[in-house]
């Protein structure tokens, strides 16, 4: 939630994330933070740093943005009915849960009391779809892999 809050206030966000919104700020903000922009070195270092926050931090809003949930949601309902949880990190509120078809996601907001139930739960997918899959904002962090 930090990094939510975080990335939301770099990019002045209040609210929903709007993606058309969301690019032209981020555009905004790269071509004001450009290293190539600054002479000194100093001040180029800084706005290398700046300008990958902002990198990054777009990446981030654009992978939890309403419409890219809703654009992605048949394959993760599809994910998450089917198929089983095979690995999953918890670390302050953040869980982390890796389904056997490759992919990953972070479930924002997720307390260690749950995540202690979650763990111990007869079956861990039932109780995540009942409690966590469906509850709490998530993003993929990680894409099956496809091999040619």
């Amino acid at each position: 939630m930090k990094r939510i809050k975080e990335y939301k206030k770099l990019f002045n966000i209040e609210g929903a994330i709007d993606l058309k919104e969301l690019k032209t700020t981020y555009r905004n903000l790269v071509k004001e933070y450009h290293p190539d922009k600054f002479v000194d070195e100093t001040a180029k270092l800084e706005a290398e740093e700046i300008s990958t926050k902002i990198i990054d931090g777009y990446h981030f809003l654009v992978s939890i943005a309403p419409e890219t949930k809703v654009a992605n949601l048949d394959e993760y309902k599809i994910t998450t009915s089917e198929c089983q949880v095979v690995d999953w990190r918890h670390k302050s509120m953040l869980l982390e849960v890796t389904f056997s078809d490759g992919n990953t996601y972070e479930y924002f907001g997720v307390s260690k009391i749950l995540f202690g139930k979650f763990v111990n739960a007869k079956s861990m997918n039932n109780f995540g779809r009942r409690n966590i899959f469906n509850s709490f904002l998530y993003r993929k962090i990680k894409k099956v892999a496809v091999n040619a």
